[in-house]
Parts: C-alpha cells; sequence; structure tokens
C-alpha cells in the first residue's frame, strides 16, 4: 500500500470526524452557521496547520484543497442532521476520540518522513491530534481538554509511543495504525467511563 496514500486516507478521515465535533460544540454554543463553519474547521484543521508551521513544510490544506471540501462535507452532513447530534451527548465525544486517534497517528507518520527522532514523533503526533481541539475550546470559551485533568493527551502519548513499539517489532502499516488507534480510543474511552484523571496542579495557600 502507498504510504503517503495511507497517510493523507487517515488525514481526512481525522478532518470528517474533529469537523463534526467542532460543529456540534459551536452548535451548543449558539453560533450562526458562518461561526459553527469556523469552529469546524479550526478544529479539523488546526492541528495539522500547527504542525506543518513546525515543519517548515506547505500547509497541508493550502496544497490539498480536499482538506476544506472534506471540512464542508461534515458542516452538511452535521447541518442536516444537526438535532440529532446534539441530542446525542455522546456524539461529540465520538467524534472527538475517534479525531484524536487518527490524528495522533496520521501526524507521526507525516514526522516521520522528516528523519526525527521517537520524542519528536510522538510530540508531532500529540501537536496535529490535540491542537485543533484546543483552538475550538478557546474560541468556544472553554478550557481546554488538553489542559483538564481528563485523560486526553495521555491517551494520543500512549497511542504514539505503541505505534513506534509495534513498528520496531515489524508490524505492517495497517495492522500498526489499527492497533495504535485502537490503543488512543480504549485508553480516551475507560478514562471516562472509569473515571481516570491525572494529578491537578493546585494552590495549597488556601
Amino acid at each position: 500500500m502507498d504510504f503517503n496514500l495511507f497517510i493523507l486516507g487517515l488525514s481526512y478521515l481525522g478532518t470528517f470526524s474533529f469537523a463534526i465535533s467542532g460543529f456540534i460544540t459551536a452548535s451548543k454554543k449558539q453560533l450562526d452557521l458562518f461561526g459553527a463553519f469556523v469552529i469546524a474547521f479550526v478544529t479539523g484543521l488546526g492541528g495539522g496547520t500547527l504542525r506543518d508551521l513546525l515543519l517548515n513544510t506547505k500547509v497541508g490544506w493550502l496544497s490539498e484543497p480536499t482538506n476544506v471540501y472534506t471540512v464542508i462535507a461534515a458542516v452538511i452532513l452535521a447541518y442536516l442532521f444537526k438535532k440529532q447530534f446534539v441530542r446525542l451527548r455522546k456524539t461529540m465525544f465520538l467524534f472527538d476520540t475517534i479525531g484524536i486517534a487518527l490524528f495522533t497517528i496520521s501526524g507521526l507518520q507525516v514526522a516521520q518522513q522528516y528523519e526525527l527522532n521517537s520524542l519528536y514523533l510522538v510530540l508531532f503526533g500529540v501537536i496535529t491530534a490535540t491542537f485543533g481541539g484546543a483552538i475550538r475550546d478557546i474560541l468556544c470559551d472553554e478550557i481546554p481538554l488538553i489542559f483538564r485533568r481528563e485523560i486526553y493527551a495521555t491517551a494520543c502519548i500512549l497511542g504514539a509511543v505503541s505505534y513506534l513499539g509495534f513498528e520496531s517489532l515489524g508490524f505492517g502499516l495497517i495492522l500498526k495504525t489499527v492497533l495504535s488507534c485502537s490503543i488512543i480510543i480504549l485508553v480516551r474511552t475507560l478514562a471516562v467511563l472509569k473515571n481516570w484523571s491525572i494529578p491537578v496542579v493546585a494552590d495549597d495557600s488556601e
């Protein structure tokens, strides 16, 4: 299978999932359609944009307009079924979780083309996965999930490290991608169901 084509496919799926999660967030904040599109756009493409800028390469959606069309398609779908999406409380979580899994691995795979060490590969995977959602939350006047006590970025880190581990064991492209994405989704889901969290930095002066 063509490696670049595979990465592109993951990127489109991640963009689609994140764009829908962005639209759902905008709907809850009662933004107009233009505002909802902006939130969906930055959610779907923000992380990848930051990654490309840090890698000093051309921004993906500027050279590949299919990314923008993917956001538009996601917004149209979310708008047509807005009531169904908003009514289901778990829909936002579902699309956000799928999005971070796909973007973590696709971001790492993009960074691999620049011969970076493992630490930076994991870092770029996490950046790609989390910063679109962070921008979404900031614009919607929320504390970004990445800064809360929830297991969020930690799940991405575990998935990225697992991917590199599977790669060192000689796993094939599809297998290591599916397994590492599944780990991210599983860890994130269990963290929410079991109420797992990381320690909070609290002010003990009071």
